[in-house]
C-alpha cells in the first residue's frame, strides 16, 4: 500500500515521477501528490485526493519543471483521504518536503512536544510530524539535512519509507527504511527511488534494495551514499532486475486480473521449470535439499501468511500432513505474533507471501528467528525483505502480479508447497514411489489442464449475468477443496463487493445452513476426492432447501450434474493438486461479476495490493 517515487538526474522530473505513480497504482492508494524543486531553487507541491489522473489535472497550467522531485500515493492511516492529508507534507518553513509509508506510532507524543515549541499542523497525518522533527532538529543543531533525518528516525517508533527534499539543497535526495520496502535506481548520471522496481525498469536495471534503519544520500552527479541511522558507512549491493517492462502492460487483457488469469499455465510452467523433471523422476528445491535435515527432524511446521497466501499455507497444511506425516499449524501472521505462540528450536517456520513486504507477516518472521526456528520464505519478489530476512526459500517466479485481487501468485504459492511436499517426503521416505511418480507426473501437467478450462472463460462470463443480483454467496468444500472454497469466497468479495462465505461444507449444518433460500447462491467444489460422496450429501441437503446451486465438477462427473442448477467443468487430477484447477474457474466468475456490476477490478476500493502496515 502507498507508493514512493523519486528521481535526480538532468531530464524532466515531473514525467517521470507521474508515468512511476501510474505503475504504482496498483498497489492501493486514496490521494496522490508530487513536490518538485525548480531551477529558481522553488520548492512546489501539487496534491490531489482521488486517482494520479486527478494530481495531473490538477498540476496542469502550474510549474512543473524541475530536474529533481518525490511523489506519492496514500493509502489514508491517519486521517481521512483528503487534499490536506496527501503527501508530500511541507515542514512549517517550507524548506523541507517530506513522503512517507508505514506509521509513526509515536507520533501524538511528538506532535504535542512539537506543538508546545510552537509548531502548527496542517493535516491530520503522522508523516506531517516527522517532516516537522527532522527541520527542528535541524534548526536547533544547525546541521544538514542528512544528519538531522538520522538524528529524528531514532526518536521514532514505527514503520517507514520516507524521501526528503530540501529547497536549499536541490541536488540532494535523503531517502531511508524500516520494515516498509525502498529501491534506489542506478542510471547515467541520475538516480530513481520507489517502493518497488516497477517505476525503475524502464530507465534502469541496477537497483540497490534499502535494509532496515539505512538511510541513502542520494547526490546529483555524485556516487550513492548508504549510511545507517549511526552514520556507518554501508557498502551498497547493486542487484540485477529480471524484470522486464512488457510484464508491466495489459497486453490487450482488459484488465491486469484478467491476463494474470490467463497466464497461469506459463507461470506455473515457469514455477516449476528447472525443478520438477518427470524424466528423471524428480522434484528438486535447492532451499530444501541444502536444508534438508532441518525438515527431517522437524517437529512441527508452522505456515504464516495473511489472506490469499494464508489460504494457500492451508492446502500445505493438508499436503505436508498427508505426505511428509509433519504436524502443522498455519497461522494468521498478524495474530501469531501477539499471541505469545510457544515456538521450539526443531520448529520450521514458512512464510508465504507475493511481495515480500508484508509488514505482520515480517515481523511474525523476526519473533521466530529469534526464538531459534528455522524460518522458509515463500515469495514472488526477488529482493525483497522477506527473502532477506529468512535462512532459506523458494521464489514462486511468476512476474509482477499488478492485479490487487491474488490469482496467478496463489496457484504458484501452491504449486512450490506441492514440490516442498513431496520433495521432503521422499527424504523421508513417507510417501510410496508409486504416489511420488503419480503426483509429479499429474503436476507437470496442471499447466495444460489449466490452458483447458481458460478455454471456457466465454461460458462463464454468460454464467456470471445470472449472479449479479446476488447481495450474498457460500462457497463450500471439503478436503483440499475447503481452502479453494474461501480463496474463491475472497475473490468474489474483494472485487465485486458482495458478501461472501467460504465453508467446511460439512460445517453449513451448524448455522450457514440457516442462510439457504432460492436467493442465495451456493458454490460448492464438487471435484473427485475421497469425500465426494459426503459432499453430494451437503448438495441434497441445500437442495431440500431451495438453494441454488453452481459445481465445479470433473468432467467424468455425471452424479453433481444431475442436481446442482450450474456446473463448470474441470479436468481429472490427483486429488492434493485439485486446488490448482478448481481455483480459476472461481477466479473467472468472480472477475466476470465484478466487470458486469462495474466495479474497478484491478484496484477494488480500500484494498492495497502490498500491505506494509499492521
Amino acid at each position: 500500500m502507498c507508493g514512493i517515487v523519486g528521481y535526480i538526474g538532468s531530464k524532466n522530473a515531473y514525467s517521470i515521477l507521474i508515468k512511476g505513480l501510474h505503475r504504482l497504482e496498483y498497489r492501493g492508494y486514496d490521494s496522490a501528490g508530487i513536490a518538485l524543486i525548480n531551477s529558481q531553487n522553488n520548492l512546489n507541491i501539487y496534491k490531489a485526493k482521488g486517482r494520479v489522473s486527478d494530481l495531473e489535472e490538477f498540476s496542469q497550467g502550474k510549474d512543473i519543471s524541475g530536474t529533481i522531485g518525490i511523489a506519492h500515493t496514500r493509502w489514508a492511516t491517519h486521517g481521512e483521504p483528503s487534499h490536506i492529508n496527501a503527501h508530500p507534507h511541507y515542514s512549517q518553513s517550507e524548506n523541507l518536503a517530506l513522503i512517507h509509508n508505514g506509521i509513526i506510532e509515536n507520533y501524538a507524543i511528538l506532535k504535542e512536544s512539537l506543538k508546545q515549541k510552537g509548531y502548527i499542523f496542517q493535516s491530520e497525518t503522522d508523516t506531517e510530524v516527522l517532516v516537522q522533527l527532522i527541520e527542528y532538529i535541524k534548526t536547533i543543531n544547525n546541521t544538514d539535512i542528512s544528519t538531522a533525518v538520522q538524528l529524528a528516525l531514532k526518536q521514532v517508533i514505527g514503520a517507514y519509507s520516507i524521501a526528503v527534499i530540501e529547497k536549499e539543497n536541490p541536488d540532494l535526495i535523503i531517502a531511508a527504511r524500516k520494515s516498509s520496502p525502498l529501491v534506489v535506481g542506478i542510471g547515467e548520471n541520475e538516480f530513481f527511488l520507489a517502493s518497488d522496481a516497477s517505476p525503475i525498469i524502464e530507465y534502469t536495471n541496477k537497483v540497490i534494495y534499502l535494509d532496515d534503519e539505512e538511510i541513502a544520500v542520494i547526490h546529483r552527479n555524485e556516487p550513492l551514499r548508504i549510511v545507517n541511522l549511526n552514520n556507518v558507512e554501508k557498502t551498497p549491493q547493486i542487484t540485477q532486475l529480471e524484470l522486464s517492462l512488457n510484464e508491466l502492460e495489459k497486453g490487450g487483457y482488459s484488465h491486469f486480473m484478467l491476463k494474470e488469469i490467463f497466464e497461469q499455465p506459463r507461470t506455473l510452467r515457469d514455477c516449476m521449470s528447472g525443478r520438477v523433471n518427470v524424466d528423471s523422476n524428480n522434484v528438486v528445491l535447492s532451499g530444501i535439499i541444502d536444508n534438508k535435515e532441518k525438515f527431517i527432524n522437524a517437529r512441527r511446521i508452522i505456515i504464516l501468511a495473511c489472506g490469499t497466501s494464508w489460504h494457500a499455507g492451508l492446502i500445505g497444511e493438508y499436503l505436508f500432513e498427508e505426505f511428509c506425516r509433519i504436524p502443522v499449524e498455519v497461522e494468521y501472521s498478524s495474530e501469531f505474533r501477539y499471541r505469545h505462540p510457544v515456538i521450539n528450536p526443531d520448529d520450521v517456520i514458512i512464510a508465504i507471501s507475493q511481495s515480500g513486504e508484508t509488514a505482520d507477516t515480517l515481523a511474525a518472521i523476526e519473533l521466530a528467528k529469534q526464538a531459534g526456528a528455522f524460518v522458509y520464505g515463500i515469495c514472488n519478489v526477488v529482493g525483497s525483505s522477506i527473502p532477506r530476512n529468512t535462512d532459506s526459500g523458494s521464489y514462486t517466479h511468476v512476474g509482477p502480479e499488478i492485479g490487487v485481487a491474488s490469482t496467478k501468485a496463489f496457484t504458484a504459492q501452491v504449486a512450490v508447497l506441492v514440490m516442498m511436499a513431496l520433495n521432503i517426503a521422499r527424504e523421508k521416505k513417507t510417501i510410496s514411489e508409486e504416489q511420488f511418480l503419480s503426483v509429479l507426473s499429474e503436476l507437470s501437467k496442471i499447466p495444460s489442464k489449466i490452458e483447458t478450462i481458460l478455454q471456457q472463460n466465454n461460458y462463464i462470463e454468460d454464467l456470471s449475468k445470472i449472479f449479479t443480483y446476488a447481495h450474498n454467496f457460500i462457497y463450500l468444500g471439503r478436503g483440499y477443496s475447503y481452502p479453494v472454497a474461501i480463496e474463491g469466497a475472497l475473490k468474489l468479495k474483494e472485487i465485486s463487493y458482495i458478501h461472501a462465505e467460504g465453508y467446511p461444507a460439512a460445517e453449513m449444518k451448524h448455522g450457514p445452513i440457516a442462510l439457504i433460500d432460492n436467493e442465495m447462491p451456493v458454490v460448492v467444489i464438487a471435484t473427485n476426492s475421497t469425500t465426494y460422496d459426503k459432499t453430494i450429501s451437503n448438495i441434497q441437503e441445500i437442495k431440500a432447501r431451495n438453494g441454488r446451486i453452481l459445481a465445479i465438477v470433473n468432467k467424468s462427473d455425471y452424479k453433481v450434474k444431475e442436481m446442482a442448477d450450474y456446473t463448470i467443468e474441470i479436468p481429472d487430477t490427483e486429488e492434493c493438486l485439485s486446488p490448482l484447477l478448481s481455483i480459476v474457474p472461481l477466479q473467472l466468475l468472480s472477475y466476470h461479476i465484478a466487470v458486469k456490476k462495474g466495479r474497478d477490478v484491478d484496484m477494488p476500493r480500500n484494498l492495497a495490493k502490498s500491505v506494509t502496515v499492521e
